[in-house]
């Protein structure tokens, strides 16, 4: 099977030649050889894993996302993507990322209740005169 990881702004991997794949969804996980029919799921944050020709198993933790199988083809298209060999730095690479997002999640809804203030003070400002 030939698989592509696609995030919203760039190809995250092209990998020809995979002989299996695991993947989550909301009922549990599943797998994919090349012989099964072609399908569309919903995939959940979870650990997504593909074993090539060369026998390495290779693991991915993805957001939430849709797998497309169409013959040799499946497509994977995810809102995030870390790749990794070894779970323990896929572990650490995953908490370093979501405290990141944390971050700037914050800082956005500071921003943002700071423009809704100023907003709903200039309003009343407005209504005055």
């Amino acid at each position: 099977m030939n698989l592509k990881i696609l995030l919203p702004f760039r190809i995250f991997a092209d990998i020809k030649n995979v002989n299996s794949i695991v993947a989550e969804t909301s009922e549990g996980f599943f797998g994919l050889l090349p012989q099964r029919l072609d399908c569309v799921a919903a995939l959940v944050p979870g650990i997504f894993t593909y074993e090539t020709d060369s026998k390495s198993v290779h693991y991915l933790a993805v957001d939430k996302g849709v797998l497309v199988k169409a013959g040799t083809q499946v497509l994977v298209s995810v809102r995030n993507a870390i790749g990794g060999s070894d779970l323990d730095k896929l572990h650490e690479s995953v908490e370093k990322e979501f405290k990141d997002l944390d971050e700037n999640e914050k800082n956005v809804r500071s921003v943002t209740a700071k423009m809704e203030s100023g907003f709903i003070y200039n309003m009343i400002k407005f209504r005055k005169e």
